[in-house]
């Protein structure tokens, strides 16, 4: 049998799936196939840094804000015993929210909770997640992609599917990156095994408001996180490793795996259920490049991580929302075959950066000197990737950054100028006639959003004729920004002027002193700040096919 679509997605896991929904998004008929006969069992990473937050909220997610919880509270102790050693804070440099950074601290949902709201919003576009099928061979041309997939449907049938596109989101042990050739440099920690799963018991000396940590004060570690999207008010994820781990017995013995969780807590618990538990040996490994020609690979496929730092999934998440508005305008014609190569560019500095990074965080973790728990498992605010910053990128432009040192692709954020490749930040009070909004509410992986900061409307006006078919075909959204106290209004129709009444707009995109030009691209990243019309034509040569 054959069949045809314009991306194929191999891979149903978070990476994959906010791949389809950011394609559907923008119109781009998607397919995506897992191999697994259903979905996976399990919260796995459970941790969403707020750069991921941001992709959800401009994906129009809200369920995974609404059920996103949990405490960034540590307690430690000795196995065997409740007493508490100490009391720290996993991310102490979180805080409330503010004008430019809407989500500022880390949230838990399990993956498999949020892989069901990203399949919910899917099926609104009568895409569904085909299980059972496994990619096995593909050829590429510089017309379209020919994958054979193996469908086991109680008898094993191929399917060659024809796309233009294809995107690997199958995992780290995936075909996909195996079928391009691309080499998968770094390491495994053999020497380290750990164990972790999902777990239903009670325990009435073991706070749920508080992650605990359990140690032996040598090299075994026991870390158990409260959840409540699993079980009623008695789930509870774990993670342990060390001497005391023998992890080929507890993962075929579940008696055998409620003994060493009695005996590490120290107090009578009752059991209720295992979901799941498996283990692994932490990796660190990265692709030498993210794509070649049509085929593409994301998020584990593309790099591995220790899960010490909560970045893979995060990671794989951006690598999926920053390939696809690109893939979706090639898709259209709208822009070169070209632009798909500054993927890896953009991206691969990044992911190298971060390895190094979490790897630290696995030396101090599990490695074989351990430090104290408040040392090991606090995070910094490096970890929210809101410094996460694309400068160096070919197809940014900057009229105003002359002399601004480069910074680190995966660092805190940045402070001070704000540059074209950095993460567009939110401002709210923007007046839209009896409406006030927020800029994070125009800001949509189906077009650059262009900025107008300026007093005079003519200046909107010239950039809004100039793109006229741009904004008709809906791939550009152009917005006039003015200061407080000016009511100016537009003879064109379709322009859009918004007051910012309380000047966080202009402040956040220094545009205070003069006016400016601030593209915004579909993944929330400036894409160039630039005097006028000018610069914004010169920026989407960048872009655009001509």
């Amino acid at each position: 049998m054959s069949t045809s679509t314009t991306v194929l997605i191999v891979g149903a896991g978070p990476t994959g799936l906010v791949s389809a929904l950011t394609l559907l998004k923008n119109g781009i008929a998607v397919r995506i196939i897992e191999k697994e006969l259903t979905t996976r069992r399990g919260q796995r990473g459970a941790g969403i840094y707020p750069r991921t937050l941001e992709v959800y909220n401009f994906l129009d997610v809200p369920e995974v804000l609404e059920k996103a919880g949990g405490t960034s509270l540590f307690q430690s102790h000795m196995f065997g015993s409740v007493d508490v050693l100490k009391e720290f804070d996993f991310t102490p440099d979180a805080a409330d929210p503010t004008p430019s950074i809407p989500f500022n601290r880390l949230l838990g949902l399990g993956q498999d909770v949020a892989e069901g709201i990203l399949m919910s919003h899917l099926a609104k576009f009568d895409c569904t997640v085909e299980y059972g099928k496994e990619l096995r061979s593909l050829t590429q041309d510089e017309r379209e992609v020919v994958a054979e997939l193996l469908v086991r449907n109680g008898e094993e049938a191929p399917e060659m599917v024809k796309s233009q596109f294809l995107i690997g989101a199958d995992g780290a042990r995936g075909v996909t990156r195996k079928l391009l050739n691309l080499t998968f440099l770094g390491e495994t920690r053999e020497a380290t095994t750990v164990l972790t799963g999902d777990v239903r018991f009670s325990c009435s000396a073991l706070t749920r408001e508080r992650m605990h940590h359990f140690s032996d004060g040598n090299n075994s570690t026991f870390l158990i996180l409260p959840t409540d999207w699993y079980g009623d008010d008695d789930g509870w994820q774990f993670l342990m490793s060390g001497d005391k781990v023998d992890a080929d017995k507890l993962v075929t013995s579940k008696e055998a795996l409620f003994s060493l969780i009695s005996n590490v807590i120290g107090c009578p618990v009752d059991f209720i259920e295992l979901g799941w538990v498996s283990y692994f040996r932490p990796n660190i490994r990265m692709a030498d490049k993210f794509g070649h020609g049509r085929v593409f690979v994301a998020g584990d496929a593309a790099h591995v991580h220790s899960p010490t730092g909560g970045q893979g999934l995060n990671s794989g998440i951006q690598d999926g929302f920053h390939l696809a508005w690109k893939i979706a305008l090639v898709a259209k014609g709208l822009s070169p075959l070209s632009l798909l190569e500054t993927y890896t560019a953009e991206r691969l500095p990044v992911i190298a950066q971060m390895l190094n990074l979490t790897t630290a965080l696995l030396d101090k973790t599990w490695g074989p000197k351990q430090v104290s728990a408040d040392s090991a498992w606090r995070r910094s605010r490096v970890m929210f990737m809101l410094g996460v910053n694309y400068r160096t990128s070919p197809i940014v432009l900057d009229e105003f950054s002359s002399g601004v040192p480069i910074v680190p692709a995966y660092g805190a954020e940045i402070g001070g100028q704000l540059v074209a490749g950095d993460r567009a930040p939110d401002a709210p009070g923007l007046v839209d006639g009896e409406r006030t909004v927020r800029l994070f509410e125009l800001f949509k992986p189906t077009h650059h959003t262009v900025m107008v900061f300026t007093s005079d409307v003519k200046v909107a006006e010239e950039i809004f004729r100039s793109f006229a078919v741009h904004s008709n075909l809906g791939i550009v959204r152009i917005v006039t920004i003015v200061p407080a106290g000016i009511h100016p209004t537009s003879t064109l129709v379709n322009l859009r002027v918004l007051v910012d009444k309380d000047d966080y707009a202009h402040a956040h995109y220094y545009a205070q002193d003069s006016p400016r030009v601030v593209i915004v691209r579909p993944d929330g990243v400036v894409g160039a700040m630039v005097a006028g019309l000018s610069g914004v034509q010169k920026y989407f040569k960048l872009i655009l096919a001509e």
